[in-house]
């Protein structure tokens, strides 16, 4: 029923939204005379706040078009090039673009979280990366749209997903090996594929992985997520936070992790921030400062469009990274393989934590490199983002002029 009181409770906030949208261009207009009263230009922009915050959003568009590099401005071509049924794998490019040295551009492809958000959450990531590479991107279904013959999807599956998306890529320009960056939670599933791929000498083997804010070892620095995790019995969380998909979608029937509910759960954590966000926003409004209006509202447009998680790759990530440690543990296993961790040798590993990062705590991260005793030292690098919280590590100026550039001279030095 959990899934079902939600559609409920949708229904009826896309009808205060739209009541509360309508009244607000009502007193906003010019021939209402109730525009030229204090009251009424209060009333009008108090109302759009909440139209905007009882609003539903669906999947954005990357929306990327441009980007200069070198100097140039490039026409930016955007293509799926691998469609799968939990998650298909985009390509950007830019058109025209032509290299000094006359090679193909490096490759980097960029595993987005699947953990409520769409991977549009990474758009900043990926327009900074298109300056020095050609980029794909993981772009992961939502699971409530994905149909119950399609079968399950866990994170052994995940895994299976990402390797094989590394085979195309390489596949593009054979013998040019791919980079690959894991931004928060994928950093797991990238960390044991690459074990994997370096064990069976694999030729789409990432040179480089970097990995942010990732939770490798979340003994390191617990944060109130890891806290949660780890206060209740994995049977809690099949019990009370797992949902069949009502009848309204084409994944009628499959069991999955909501993504209102992982949504809600990161609104709580920073509750407040959110409100005085809103709050700010009626301010901006009132004093006739649409852009920064607009720049709130941009924010919340991407941070409130979610999707679902399988059960079971929700399940699994829980009991796996959170509860048993399989990883820095040396436990995991993949489809019944050990994923020994020190068989990564030959791919150099960059480690990014923020200071500030209250998801995935300090030292979380850069537990991989103290998992990987036969990788020489020199192919690894930890890098602290000063001042920087979860997010910062990979959108915003701190990630497109602090960060970045580590990540390029990174793998640029070991390409």
């Amino acid at each position: 029923m959990l899934y079902q009181a939600y559609e409920i409770q949708r229904s009826w906030l896309n009808s205060v939204s739209s009541a509360a949208s309508i009244t607000a261009e009502m007193l906003s207009n010019p021939a209402n005379p109730m525009r030229l009263t204090g009251f009424g230009s209060m009333a009008a922009n108090a109302l759009d706040v909440m139209a905007h915050a009882t609003a539903q959003y669906s999947k954005p568009a990357f929306g990327i078009t441009e980007i200069e590099s070198n100097g140039q401005t490039y026409p930016v071509i955007e293509a799926t090039v691998m469609n799968r049924p939990f998650g298909d794998l985009k390509r950007f490019r830019l058109d025209g673009v032509t290299d000094d040295d006359k090679s193909p551009r490096p490759k980097m492809l960029i595993v987005a979280p699947m953990s409520g958000h769409y991977a549009t959450l990474l758009r900043g990531t990926v327009e900074r990366m298109l300056q020095q590479y050609e980029v794909y991107i993981t772009d992961w279904a939502d699971a409530k749209m994905v149909p119950v013959h399609e079968g399950r999807f866990d994170l052994d599956d995940y895994i299976d997903y990402l390797i094989e998306f590394l085979e195309y890529i390489e596949g593009v320009n054979p013998g040019q090996r791919p980079h690959m960056m894991a931004v928060c939670q994928p950093s797991v599933p990238a960390f044991a594929a690459t074990a994997l791929m370096n064990l069976h000498k694999s030729p789409a083997t990432p040179a480089t992985l970097t990995m942010m804010g990732g939770p490798i070892d979340t003994r390191e620095s617990p944060t109130s997520v890891n806290n949660h995790a780890m206060k209740r019995p994995i049977e809690w969380f099949r019990q009370s936070v797992i949902a069949k998909v009502p009848m309204n979608y084409r994944g009628a029937g499959r069991k999955v992790y909501p993504g209102f509910m992982q949504l809600n759960a990161f609104m709580s954590m920073n509750l407040q921030s959110h409100m005085m966000s809103h709050y700010e926003m009626y301010k901006h409004l009132t004093a006739g400062d649409d852009d920064s209006a607009q720049a709130t509202k941009d924010f919340y447009d991407e941070y409130r469009s979610v999707c679902d998680m399988t059960a079971e790759f929700y399940l699994q990530t829980v009991e796996e990274v959170f509860q048993t440690h399989s990883i820095p543990n040396g436990t995991f296993r993949h489809k019944g393989e050990l994923v020994d961790i020190k068989q990564i040798t030959d791919t150099a590993l960059l480690a990014i934590e923020g200071e500030r990062d209250d998801i995935s705590g300090l030292g979380q991260t850069k537990a991989a490199l103290k998992l990987t005793p036969n990788l020489p030292e020199k192919m690894k690098r930890y890098y602290m983002a000063e001042g920087a919280g979860h997010y910062g590590i990979f959108n915003g100026s701190r990630w497109r002029n602090k960060v970045a550039p580590v990540v390029e001279e990174f793998v640029a030095a070991h390409a």
